[in-house]
């Protein structure tokens, strides 16, 4: 007598491979970019000078543990699908389309490189969340929007602050 061997589908949380997968790539770039901009901003909380130095090192500050806890929350997002985010700081680095700054800046320099940052990592969510939501991954979803809800009003706050400097 033949016994049929049943092939088991993969499903964690509900998900295909492909879409975990997709899923964990796009998190992974947008760890990369949070990972590079923490960085920076550590660099710029240092390193800032002038007549707003009290203001942007604190602001600095602000942004770097905010952007700390971000990454934690999509490293640990990656987990509950059984996945390890493991990528060492070389790979993040090439991964990440946010580039290091290797130059002295003036404070609105600065700024405005947050700013360009904003936009880099603000593009990664949108593609992130769209990806989520047409897979039904609707907690990684609302991860997503509440990221991009605080970088939006982190942008403006920010954009505004460069008009008056």
């Amino acid at each position: 007598m033949k016994t049929k061997t049943k092939t088991k589908t993969y499903k964690k949380l509900g998900f295909t491979y492909m879409e975990t997968a997709e899923i964990v790539v796009m998190l992974n770039k947008i760890i990369a970019n949070y990972i590079v901009h923490y960085h920076k901003l550590r660099k710029f909380h240092w390193n800032v000078e002038g007549p707003n130095f009290f203001e942007l090192h604190q602001q600095f500050e602000t942004e770097y543990e905010n952007t700390k806890n971000i990454i934690d929350v999509l490293a640990e997002r990656i987990r509950v699908f059984g996945i390890k985010s493991n990528y060492t700081l070389s790979q993040f680095l090439e991964l990440s389309e946010i580039v290091e700054e290797d130059k002295d800046l003036t404070s609105l320099q600065m700024v405005n490189e947050v700013l360009s940052d904003f936009n880099i990592i603000h593009e990664s969510l949108l593609e992130a969340e769209n990806y989520a939501l047409n897979a039904g991954d609707v907690a990684t979803e609302e991860i997503l929007t509440d990221i991009i809800r605080d970088l939006e009003k982190r942008h403006w706050m920010f954009s505004v602050w460069t008009k008056s400097n």
